[in-house]
């Protein structure tokens, strides 16, 4: 069985002016070599794909595997880790791990804690902020701990995060 990578290559956007905060979800050449090395090691020949753009090419080539396997993050919006599954579905590739509809909304804090907590499931108190008059209505106790509503790995993270008062909010 031929299974496909599909990655982002933290030196391959670096390499073309991303900054590290920008590639810093993205993968190290040494992750990828071990993927490779276990998959290899359960008997499957493996092909490095690369991030969206190499699949695109590699799609219009004619290129084909019998799965692929994903851990492509992409780089902007709400949806960036649902346009490879996204585009696998579209070429009927089956891939491993969520499709783009799970992907789109786990990425996205505030939808998908409203979706859990539809479901029954236990969350934390917190609200989305969009404005900075939004500010007004938090009635939530401090401190606060503060992210981006889309962002993972400690994107947009620091130890300004970490509201104690109305007046660092």
């Amino acid at each position: 069985m031929k299974v496909g990578l599909t990655f982002d290559l933290r030196s391959w956007y670096i390499d073309r002016g991303f900054s590290m905060e920008d590639t810093a979800e993205f993968d190290q050449e040494s992750t990828i070599a071990g993927l490779k090395n276990a998959l290899h090691g359960m008997g499957f020949e493996t092909e490095e794909i690369g991030n969206v753009f190499q699949l695109i090419e590699a799609l219009q080539k004619g290129r084909k595997w019998d799965l692929v396997f994903n851990i492509a993050e992409g780089l902007y919006g709400d949806g960036r880790e649902s346009v490879v599954p996204a585009l696998l579905d579209q070429y009927k590739i089956p891939y491993v791990f969520s499709g783009p509809l799970v992907l789109g909304v786990s990425l996205n804090k505030y939808l998908g804690r409203i979706i859990v907590s539809s479901a029954g499931v236990p969350v934390s108190p917190g609200m989305l902020i969009t404005r900075p008059e939004d500010t007004d209505r938090c009635r939530l106790e401090y401190p606060l701990f503060i992210k981006p509503v889309s962002e993972g790995t400690g994107k947009g993270i620091t130890e300004k995060s970490i509201l104690r008062s109305t007046s660092e909010l």
